[in-house]
């Protein structure tokens, strides 16, 4: 029976997509991952990692976070298991490790583990992409296959707006949204946009480590403070979010 490694990280699927080159380290060292998450995520992930046993879970307000995960990762023997929260409300010892204080929560995911945090943009080793649904979701939403630009201004906890003024007229504005049941089908678009424009979630985490924006202009809305906003690699240009925003995330007065 091959070696079976656990990992807590049930949600977000921005969480999900920032971890899954941590899984790949494990399969690395000959284990089997396996790994429990909401089950609105499972049709994101399910075919483009396959590698991954991914474990359905019913949402719940508490016990599915950590608790039944656990649970869940013991019945199919796991050892070890890995929790990837930076923070829990009934964990503290999570945010009382050193590194909570100095680093943002993508870089304490990588810490964790003893890994590089330049594993993060091992990304693209990991998937395995869907041409052909690529090809349909850019059909589905650019059938005259006009120059185009990527907007996605939703995310979990927010909704953002720019100046669309600002893109010129002849290019088709594309919005992200559940056009296709997986995230992954959008990397052809991406790939081919003139530019994208991101609020701080799951979309920007995958153009990011991905590489896009060192070849598609890109552009950054903040949502967060400091230690909840991944680390970007990427030449993002940062747009300023509306003053609700600005007022949430400032940490220097």
């Amino acid at each position: 029976m091959s070696k079976r490694l656990g990992i807590i990280q049930s949600r977000g699927l921005g969480d999900i997509i920032i971890a899954v080159p941590i899984a790949l380290h494990y399969r690395e060292q000959g284990y089997h991952v396996h790994w429990p998450i909401a089950e609105q995520f499972i049709a994101h992930v399910e075919q483009h990692v396959p590698w991954v046993k991914w474990i359905p879970l019913t949402v719940d307000p508490g016990p599915y976070f950590y608790d039944t995960p656990y649970q869940r990762l013991r019945n199919f023997g796991c050892d070890p298991i890995v929790c990837l929260y930076q923070a829990l409300t009934n964990h503290p010892e999570l945010s009382a490790r050193p590194e909570f204080q100095i680093m943002k929560f993508d870089q304490i995911k990588y810490a964790e583990v003893g890994l590089p945090f330049s594993h993060k943009w091992r990304l693209p080793e990991c998937v395995t992409r869907n041409p052909e649904a690529e090809q349909a979701l850019a059909l589905s939403v650019n059938p005259e296959g006009r120059p185009y630009v990527i907007i996605h201004l939703e995310g979990s906890d927010h909704r953002a707006e720019f100046d669309r003024s600002i893109i010129p007229p002849e290019y088709l504005q594309i919005d992200v949204s559940t056009q296709t049941e997986s995230i992954f089908n959008w990397l052809g678009l991406l790939e081919g946009a003139e530019a994208i424009v991101c609020v701080d979630s799951v979309m920007a985490n995958l153009a990011d480590q991905y590489g896009i924006p060192t070849r598609v202009d890109s552009y950054f809305i903040p949502r967060s403070h400091i230690q909840l906003t991944p680390v970007l690699n990427g030449p993002w240009t940062t747009l300023e979010p509306d003053m609700a925003t600005q007022q949430r995330i400032r940490i220097f007065r």
